[in-house]
Protein backbone atom coordinates (compact mmCIF):
# COMPACT_ATOMS: atom_id res chain seq x y z
CA UNK A 1 0.00 0.00 0.00
CA UNK A 2 0.99 3.95 -0.55
CA UNK A 3 0.14 4.96 2.81
CA UNK A 4 0.35 8.96 3.88
CA UNK A 5 1.43 8.48 7.49
CA UNK A 6 0.36 11.50 8.82
CA UNK A 7 -2.98 13.72 8.34
CA UNK A 8 -5.85 15.03 9.57
CA UNK A 9 -9.49 15.44 9.73
CA UNK A 10 -12.02 18.39 10.86
CA UNK A 11 -15.30 20.17 11.33
CA UNK A 12 -14.35 23.28 11.47
CA UNK A 13 -15.55 25.09 14.69
CA UNK A 14 -13.74 28.26 15.86
CA UNK A 15 -14.07 27.02 19.53
CA UNK A 16 -13.04 23.67 18.80
CA UNK A 17 -9.79 24.76 17.31
CA UNK A 18 -8.78 28.43 18.72
CA UNK A 19 -5.19 27.60 17.01
CA UNK A 20 -6.44 28.23 14.02
CA UNK A 21 -5.71 32.07 13.60
CA UNK A 22 -6.37 34.32 11.00
CA UNK A 23 -3.32 33.42 8.84
CA UNK A 24 -5.28 29.76 8.86
CA UNK A 25 -7.82 31.13 7.32
CA UNK A 26 -7.20 28.79 4.21
CA UNK A 27 -7.74 25.69 5.98
CA UNK A 28 -10.39 27.14 8.25
CA UNK A 29 -13.11 24.80 6.72
CA UNK A 30 -14.56 21.25 7.13
CA UNK A 31 -11.54 18.89 5.45
CA UNK A 32 -12.70 14.96 5.39
CA UNK A 33 -12.31 11.88 3.68
CA UNK A 34 -13.64 12.48 0.79
CA UNK A 35 -11.86 15.85 0.63
CA UNK A 36 -8.77 13.58 1.25
CA UNK A 37 -9.70 11.24 -1.52
CA UNK A 38 -9.53 13.29 -4.49
CA UNK A 39 -5.88 14.26 -3.49
CA UNK A 40 -5.61 10.69 -3.33
CA UNK A 41 -7.08 9.33 -6.56
CA UNK A 42 -4.88 11.83 -8.51
CA UNK A 43 -1.92 10.51 -7.28
CA UNK A 44 -2.19 6.51 -6.32
CA UNK A 45 -2.28 6.69 -2.46
CA UNK A 46 -4.30 4.14 -0.93
CA UNK A 47 -4.53 5.35 2.57
CA UNK A 48 -4.07 7.49 5.71
CA UNK A 49 -2.97 7.30 9.26
CA UNK A 50 -5.17 9.94 10.62
CA UNK A 51 -3.62 11.62 13.54
CA UNK A 52 -5.43 13.98 16.30
CA UNK A 53 -5.93 17.73 16.08
CA UNK A 54 -7.68 18.00 19.54
CA UNK A 55 -6.90 17.02 22.81
CA UNK A 56 -9.99 15.45 23.92
CA UNK A 57 -11.57 12.05 23.84
CA UNK A 58 -14.36 12.98 22.03
CA UNK A 59 -12.28 13.25 18.84
CA UNK A 60 -10.80 9.81 19.25
CA UNK A 61 -14.56 8.54 19.32
CA UNK A 62 -14.89 10.85 16.23
CA UNK A 63 -12.07 9.87 14.61
CA UNK A 64 -12.68 5.72 14.38
CA UNK A 65 -16.35 6.49 13.53
CA UNK A 66 -14.65 7.86 10.44
CA UNK A 67 -12.43 5.35 10.05
CA UNK A 68 -15.28 3.17 10.46
CA UNK A 69 -16.36 4.51 7.53
CA UNK A 70 -13.93 5.29 5.35
CA UNK A 71 -11.70 2.49 3.96
CA UNK A 72 -9.14 5.58 3.41
CA UNK A 73 -8.40 5.74 6.76
CA UNK A 74 -6.23 2.88 7.70
CA UNK A 75 -5.17 3.58 11.01
CA UNK A 76 -6.13 6.79 13.60
CA UNK A 77 -3.62 7.72 16.36
CA UNK A 78 -5.90 9.64 19.09
CA UNK A 79 -5.23 11.25 22.45
CA UNK A 80 -5.50 9.95 25.81
CA UNK A 81 -4.78 11.87 29.03
CA UNK A 82 -1.50 10.26 29.67
CA UNK A 83 -1.57 12.19 33.02
CA UNK A 84 -4.66 10.87 34.07
CA UNK A 85 -4.73 8.42 37.18
CA UNK A 86 -7.35 6.73 34.84
CA UNK A 87 -5.49 6.16 31.89
CA UNK A 88 -5.65 2.57 31.18
CA UNK A 89 -9.21 2.86 31.23
CA UNK A 90 -9.12 5.54 28.54
CA UNK A 91 -6.56 3.23 26.59
CA UNK A 92 -8.69 -0.07 27.31
CA UNK A 93 -11.61 1.96 25.88
CA UNK A 94 -9.78 2.23 22.26
CA UNK A 95 -7.04 -0.53 21.93
CA UNK A 96 -9.49 -3.06 20.56
CA UNK A 97 -10.70 -1.15 17.83
CA UNK A 98 -8.79 -2.46 15.12
CA UNK A 99 -7.63 0.88 13.65
CA UNK A 100 -6.60 2.45 16.87
CA UNK A 101 -2.63 2.29 16.46
CA UNK A 102 -1.49 4.81 18.30
CA UNK A 103 -1.53 8.31 20.71
CA UNK A 104 -0.42 11.90 20.23
CA UNK A 105 -0.15 14.19 22.76
CA UNK A 106 0.76 18.02 21.55
CA UNK A 107 4.01 18.32 23.46
CA UNK A 108 5.02 21.61 21.54
CA UNK A 109 2.32 23.46 23.15
CA UNK A 110 3.43 22.72 26.58
CA UNK A 111 5.19 25.27 28.12
CA UNK A 112 7.63 23.27 30.13
CA UNK A 113 10.54 21.75 28.18
CA UNK A 114 10.65 18.62 30.22
CA UNK A 115 6.70 17.89 30.12
CA UNK A 116 7.67 14.91 29.05
CA UNK A 117 9.87 13.81 31.83
CA UNK A 118 7.00 14.51 34.36
CA UNK A 119 6.24 11.61 36.28
CA UNK A 120 2.95 11.14 35.62
CA UNK A 121 3.50 11.65 31.78
CA UNK A 122 6.27 9.13 32.22
CA UNK A 123 3.57 6.54 34.00
CA UNK A 124 1.05 7.03 31.28
CA UNK A 125 3.57 6.54 28.46
CA UNK A 126 4.95 3.31 30.60
CA UNK A 127 1.18 1.35 29.68
CA UNK A 128 1.07 1.59 25.97
CA UNK A 129 2.86 -1.30 25.20
CA UNK A 130 0.63 -3.61 27.16
CA UNK A 131 -2.23 -2.49 24.93
CA UNK A 132 0.29 -2.77 21.47
CA UNK A 133 -0.48 1.07 20.98
CA UNK A 134 2.68 3.40 19.44
CA UNK A 135 3.66 6.72 20.77
CA UNK A 136 3.66 10.00 18.21
CA UNK A 137 6.30 12.36 19.66
CA UNK A 138 5.31 16.00 18.42
CA UNK A 139 8.08 18.55 19.50
CA UNK A 140 9.77 21.84 18.62
CA UNK A 141 13.62 21.23 18.65
CA UNK A 142 14.14 23.07 22.16
CA UNK A 143 12.23 20.13 23.41
CA UNK A 144 14.54 17.43 21.39
CA UNK A 145 16.69 16.69 24.65
CA UNK A 146 13.48 15.72 26.32
CA UNK A 147 12.60 13.62 23.71
CA UNK A 148 15.98 11.60 24.04
CA UNK A 149 15.80 10.77 27.65
CA UNK A 150 11.95 9.66 27.15
CA UNK A 151 13.03 7.48 24.42
CA UNK A 152 15.90 5.68 26.26
CA UNK A 153 13.55 5.18 29.30
CA UNK A 154 11.16 2.94 27.19
CA UNK A 155 13.51 0.75 24.39
CA UNK A 156 10.61 -1.30 23.82
CA UNK A 157 8.16 1.28 23.14
CA UNK A 158 7.68 2.19 19.82
CA UNK A 159 7.83 6.15 19.00
CA UNK A 160 7.88 7.66 15.93
CA UNK A 161 8.82 11.62 15.64
CA UNK A 162 6.52 13.55 14.16
CA UNK A 163 7.74 16.14 11.52
CA UNK A 164 11.25 16.16 11.69
CA UNK A 165 10.82 17.84 14.63
CA UNK A 166 9.78 20.76 13.30
CA UNK A 167 13.85 22.10 12.33
CA UNK A 168 14.13 25.70 11.70
CA UNK A 169 14.38 26.03 7.94
CA UNK A 170 12.79 29.47 7.28
CA UNK A 171 15.53 30.23 9.31
CA UNK A 172 17.84 28.36 8.14
CA UNK A 173 19.09 27.13 11.43
CA UNK A 174 20.24 23.20 11.47
CA UNK A 175 22.40 23.00 14.73
CA UNK A 176 21.85 21.82 17.44
CA UNK A 177 19.03 19.97 15.66
CA UNK A 178 20.63 18.23 13.45
CA UNK A 179 23.08 16.60 16.58
CA UNK A 180 19.58 15.98 18.46
CA UNK A 181 18.72 14.00 15.85
CA UNK A 182 21.45 11.94 14.94
CA UNK A 183 21.68 10.93 18.76
CA UNK A 184 18.15 10.31 18.93
CA UNK A 185 18.23 7.80 15.72
CA UNK A 186 20.72 5.81 17.75
CA UNK A 187 17.72 4.43 19.45
CA UNK A 188 16.39 1.51 16.94
CA UNK A 189 12.74 1.61 18.34
CA UNK A 190 12.33 5.33 16.93
CA UNK A 191 11.08 6.02 13.58
CA UNK A 192 10.41 9.46 11.46
CA UNK A 193 7.80 10.90 9.44
CA UNK A 194 9.23 12.91 6.83
CA UNK A 195 6.17 15.51 6.96
CA UNK A 196 5.38 19.10 7.94
CA UNK A 197 8.19 20.70 6.26
CA UNK A 198 6.84 22.89 4.16
CA UNK A 199 5.18 24.82 7.14
CA UNK A 200 8.32 25.37 8.59
CA UNK A 201 9.73 26.99 5.71
CA UNK A 202 8.94 30.52 4.45
CA UNK A 203 4.95 29.59 3.33
CA UNK A 204 5.04 31.60 -0.07
CA UNK A 205 8.63 31.46 -1.36
CA UNK A 206 10.37 28.48 -0.54
CA UNK A 207 11.97 25.99 -2.58
CA UNK A 208 13.09 22.30 -2.94
CA UNK A 209 16.29 23.48 -2.35
CA UNK A 210 15.45 24.66 1.21
CA UNK A 211 14.66 21.40 2.20
CA UNK A 212 17.88 19.47 0.95
CA UNK A 213 19.96 20.02 4.42
CA UNK A 214 17.70 18.84 6.81
CA UNK A 215 16.59 15.77 4.50
CA UNK A 216 20.63 14.63 3.91
CA UNK A 217 20.24 14.85 8.12
CA UNK A 218 17.11 12.51 8.69
CA UNK A 219 18.04 10.05 5.62
CA UNK A 220 21.28 9.49 6.75
CA UNK A 221 21.05 9.40 10.30
CA UNK A 222 17.34 7.11 9.86
CA UNK A 223 17.94 5.14 6.84
CA UNK A 224 15.35 3.80 4.59
CA UNK A 225 13.64 1.49 6.98
CA UNK A 226 13.06 4.36 9.71
CA UNK A 227 11.45 6.93 7.69
CA UNK A 228 8.11 7.33 6.06
CA UNK A 229 5.79 9.85 4.02
CA UNK A 230 3.69 12.43 5.60
CA UNK A 231 1.53 14.94 4.40
CA UNK A 232 0.64 16.76 6.85
CA UNK A 233 -2.77 17.75 5.07
CA UNK A 234 -4.30 19.79 5.65
CA UNK A 235 -2.32 21.88 7.42
CA UNK A 236 0.28 21.85 4.35
CA UNK A 237 -2.42 23.84 2.35
CA UNK A 238 -0.76 26.86 4.20
CA UNK A 239 2.51 26.46 2.12
CA UNK A 240 1.41 24.47 -0.75
CA UNK A 241 -0.87 21.91 -2.37
CA UNK A 242 -1.16 18.60 -1.22
CA UNK A 243 0.41 17.78 -4.79
CA UNK A 244 3.43 20.03 -4.08
CA UNK A 245 4.22 18.47 -0.88
CA UNK A 246 4.47 14.57 -2.32
CA UNK A 247 6.27 16.27 -5.04
CA UNK A 248 8.81 17.12 -2.60
CA UNK A 249 8.77 14.14 -1.35
CA UNK A 250 9.25 12.42 -4.26
CA UNK A 251 12.00 14.77 -5.66
CA UNK A 252 14.09 13.74 -2.98
CA UNK A 253 13.51 9.92 -2.91
CA UNK A 254 14.53 9.85 -6.86
CA UNK A 255 18.06 9.07 -5.42
CA UNK A 256 16.69 5.91 -3.81
CA UNK A 257 16.04 2.39 -5.32
CA UNK A 258 12.76 1.36 -5.89
CA UNK A 259 12.73 -1.22 -3.08
CA UNK A 260 13.64 2.42 -0.37
CA UNK A 261 10.93 4.26 -2.34
CA UNK A 262 8.25 1.44 -1.42
CA UNK A 263 9.49 1.35 2.05
CA UNK A 264 9.25 5.18 2.42
CA UNK A 265 5.47 6.00 0.23
CA UNK A 266 4.31 2.44 2.63
CA UNK A 267 5.86 0.07 3.92
CA UNK A 268 7.37 1.50 6.49
CA UNK A 269 4.43 3.34 7.73
CA UNK A 270 2.36 -0.12 7.06
CA UNK A 271 5.04 -2.25 9.51
CA UNK A 272 5.17 0.40 12.13
CA UNK A 273 1.28 0.86 13.24
CA UNK A 274 0.40 -2.71 11.78
CA UNK A 275 -1.84 -1.41 8.75
CA UNK A 276 -3.99 -3.73 7.14
CA UNK A 277 -5.53 -3.59 3.51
Amino acid sequence: MKIDSHQHFWVYDPEQYPWMTDEFSVIRSDHLPQHLQLEFDRLGVDGSVAVQARQSLEESRWLLELADKSSLIKGVVGWVDLRSEHVEDQLAEFADHPKFVGVRHVVQDEPDENFMLLPEFIRGVSKLQSFGLRYDILVFPKQLPAAIKLVEQFPDQPFVLDHIAKPLIKDKEISPWDEHMRELAQFGNLTCKVSGLVTEANWTSWKTSDFSSYLDVVFEAFGEDRLMYGSDWPVCQLAGSYSQVYGLAEDYLSQFSTAAKEKFFGGVASEFYGLKD
